[in-house]
């Protein structure tokens, strides 16, 4: 797996075990930040991995120019990972081992990505524990119910959509 596009573009990426984590797929990762993009400058931007696995959504982050990445993984081997792949690059950021429904930072972010392993049902339960941001991407497979959220852009690939939010 490797990073689609910036400073670290084709820089390898180690991906754990597909029985544990779902790697978010290139043309998925590129539609986000083609996405984001057009809806916020990059530059001193903040970014929340909440279910990081090999931290490859972070790292694109970091790439295309956010300055500051959070990632949180649960999953002992998968953290180790994450932790390789951020150190393989350089970049020193905030990654948390914890539950992501107990370890959310009550800081500020301008992009929080939710992408839990898709029969979890932590959704709904993701929503109600974040902070304060700017947008909420999430990659299901599920409905949702986005009820306190304006919807921004809703897209399918495949069997899973990718929907952008903003809090009401």
């Amino acid at each position: 797996m490797n990073i689609t596009a910036g400073k670290y573009k084709n820089q390898k990426i180690t991906a754990p075990d597909e029985k544990i984590t779902r790697p978010t797929l290139s043309k998925v990762r590129m539609a986000v930040f083609n996405t984001l993009q057009a809806l916020i400058d990059f530059e001193d931007a903040s970014f929340l991995d909440m279910f990081a696995g090999s931290g490859i959504m972070g790292l694109e982050a970091l790439s295309r120019g956010f300055s500051k990445v959070t990632a949180i993984e649960k999953n002992t081997k998968v953290f180790k990972i994450l932790e390789d792949n951020y150190k393989k690059i350089g970049e020193k950021q905030n990654l948390i081992k914890g539950d992501s429904l107990k370890s959310v930072p009550s800081e500020y972010f301008d992009v929080i990505y939710i992408d839990p392993p898709y029969y979890a049902g932590v959704y709904e339960q993701a929503l109600s524990v974040l902070p304060d941001c700017k947008i909420i991407i999430l990659e299901h497979t599920t409905d949702i119910d986005f009820s306190n959220y304006e919807l921004i852009k809703q897209k399918k690939y495949g069997d899973k959509f990718l929907t952008f939010l903003k809090r009401i």
